[in-house]
């Protein structure tokens, strides 16, 4: 059991920040090429997640979308969702998720879901990817293990397990500021701003060019940086 506990922590770890352009070789299966991917967010954080501030094209197969007042708000993960929702209050409507299949926007409730397959989960050790159809589902299953149910469960699952993948997501992130801070330092030009949001600290750095040849992987890891610092 100790070890599968291990086992599972390096899956995490390896997944939620390996991040695609940091390795030209590198390939995560939840990315897709940036026109492919549908941003129904506006404005310059558009391609962040508003929680974690993850691109969203480079995770896209787990996105999740809904509207918030009037505006959409999209996720990387149904992990950062379910932040929204239990940790910020957030009152959400018109849930969407990414179909793996067709790369589409879906409803939630209506999606078929499988949990816990061999493919790297976002933000999570337990992977939740959606289909439109059961059967797309269930093929996916029998070929990468994992088990078939509804938004309504997958959810409950995403609760369940949110706290301890939180600690892990926070331990690396406090690593990456780390990072952050001495690429800033020696790649950025200074600024006082105060952001609300990793996803604001990345806007802000690439819209005004204040960094130079950051990959994405540095890019997250600055942005980390000065929205916590």
């Amino acid at each position: 059991m100790k070890h599968l506990k291990s086992f599972a922590l390096l899956v995490l770890l390896s997944s939620v920040f390996s991040l695609a352009g940091a390795n030209s070789k590198m390939h995560l299966f939840q990315s897709v090429a940036p026109q492919k991917a549908e941003l129904l967010q506006e404005g310059s954080e558009k391609k962040f997640c508003p929680i974690c501030g993850m691109n969203l094209p480079m995770f896209y197969k787990t996105n999740h979308a809904a509207s918030v007042g009037g505006k959409a708000k999209q996720y990387c993960s149904l992990h950062c969702l379910v932040e929204d929702i239990e940790l910020n209050h957030t009152h959400l409507k018109d849930i969407k998720v990414v179909d793996t299949k067709s790369l589409k926007f879906i409803n939630a409730t209506d999606a078929f879901y499988v949990v816990g397959s061999k493919k790297k989960g976002t933000m999570s050790m337990i992977s939740k990817y959606a289909f439109a159809n059961k059967a797309d589902a269930q093929a996916f299953a029998e070929k990468f293990n994992g088990k078939v149910m509804r938004f309504k469960e997958a959810y409950e699952i995403a609760k369940k397990d949110f706290d301890n993948d939180a600690r892990m997501i926070a331990k690396k992130q406090a690593m990456m500021a780390k990072k952050g801070a001495m690429i800033y330092k020696k790649q950025c030009q200074k600024t006082d701003k105060k952001f609300h949001s990793i996803a604001e600290a990345k806007a802000y750095v690439t819209d005004n060019n204040i960094c130079t040849n950051l990959n994405p992987k540095q890019l997250q890891a600055v942005g980390i940086y000065l929205y916590k610092r």
